[in-house]
């Protein structure tokens, strides 16, 4: 009796109960602290650089930063930049379909549109929207070689800011298509056969099974896309149009014999609001890569050993909300097993 009510020798003396237990210790990467020192050292001398030097003028900047005529150039930017991307994504679509068509004139019309306007500069595309007037003084909708059903004159219609959006977005959409078709090509295709076998057609098969799923290869490029875009109107003075924040910036600089603060003034603004469509295209490709392994509890890590134990801890992700939800029996045997 004394001999189960004893207590073990290894307790009180620091004995492991486990013999010959292995004893991991991290390894030891120097490494990693040494470049993290460095990198705050350069940053902080980058950080010293830039503020402490008067050549900037941060007085002149935080004047302007909040000028009307800027804020009204940051305006336009935002709407040639949407109206733009807007205009892209649908024509990258129909450029897409069309390239997956049975038809063979549709698809070699969308390779020439594609192989045309990503083989030129957009800049020389714009400078020709400038110059469409002046190549195309009158345009017309009728049928070729015969009668003609509208006329018009180019000037009264294909305005700086048309000529602009046009050329931005047509010279987009050949980059987009490409995007969209490898994004439908991501699909497995029998989803696409299932959704036939149920009866339904190619039209609703598109926009309710494979667009849904090929979202989630879409969204991460067509973001960095918009964010390209927002930077590319400030090539619009070759059109030219002059209400956008970098020509609105320069000729503010040039006035006062400032050009270094007003571009600091435009480099600011850009930040902002590039930092504002990243946030935004997080969310959106949270939505997206839902049921695809992308979604992760908040708070965990991004594949480190934290990420893990705070995964396990909140109860696996996907199996603790399926777990939670009640849909499944926590002894699934019981009704099989005597």
């Amino acid at each position: 009796m004394n001999d189960h009510h004893s207590s073990p020798a290894h307790v009180g003396t620091g004995t492991d109960p486990v013999p010959n237990r292995i004893h991991a210790r991290p390894v030891p990467r120097p490494g990693r602290l040494v470049s993290a020192v460095l990198v705050l050292v350069l940053a902080a001398m980058a950080l010293n650089g830039l503020v402490t030097n008067e050549n900037f003028r941060w007085d002149v900047v935080w004047l302007y930063l909040r000028d009307v005529t800027v804020v009204r150039g940051v305006g336009w930017t935002l709407v040639l930049t949407a109206s733009s991307m807007v205009l892209a994504i649908l024509l990258a679509v129909t450029l897409a379909i069309m390239r997956r068509s049975g038809n063979p004139v549709m698809r070699w019309t969308s390779w020439f549109y594609i192989w045309f306007f990503r083989g030129t500069p957009v800049y020389t595309q714009l400078v020709f929207w400038g110059l469409l007037a002046v190549l195309y003084p009158r345009l017309s909708i009728g049928i070729p070689f015969g009668p003609e059903f509208f006329v018009f004159d180019t000037d009264d219609y294909i305005t700086a800011f048309w000529a602009a959006m046009l050329g931005l977005a047509l010279n987009e959409a050949a980059y987009l298509a490409e995007i969209v078709r490898a994004g439908l090509s991501s699909v497995d295709p029998g989803q696409a056969e299932a959704a036939k076998a149920l009866g339904m057609k190619d039209s609703k098969i598109l926009r309710r099974v494979v667009l849904p799923q090929a979202m989630r290869v879409i969204v991460p490029p067509t973001g960095n896309e918009t964010i390209s875009m927002l930077k590319t109107t400030s090539l619009v003075l070759a059109v030219p149009f002059t209400l956008e924040l970098t020509f609105v910036t320069n000729a503010i600089g040039n006035r006062i014999f400032q050009p270094i603060p007003l571009l600091m003034v435009a480099a600011l603004w850009y930040l902002l609001i590039t930092s504002i469509l990243m946030v935004g295209q997080h969310y959106i490709e949270q939505y997206y890569g839902r049921g695809f392994g992308t979604d992760r509890p908040a708070g965990t890590g991004g594949g480190n050993g934290g990420g893990r134990r705070r995964r396990a801890k909140n109860g696996g992700g996907r199996q603790a909300a399926i777990a939670a939800s009640g849909t499944t029996k926590e002894e699934p045997f019981m009704d099989v097993t005597p």
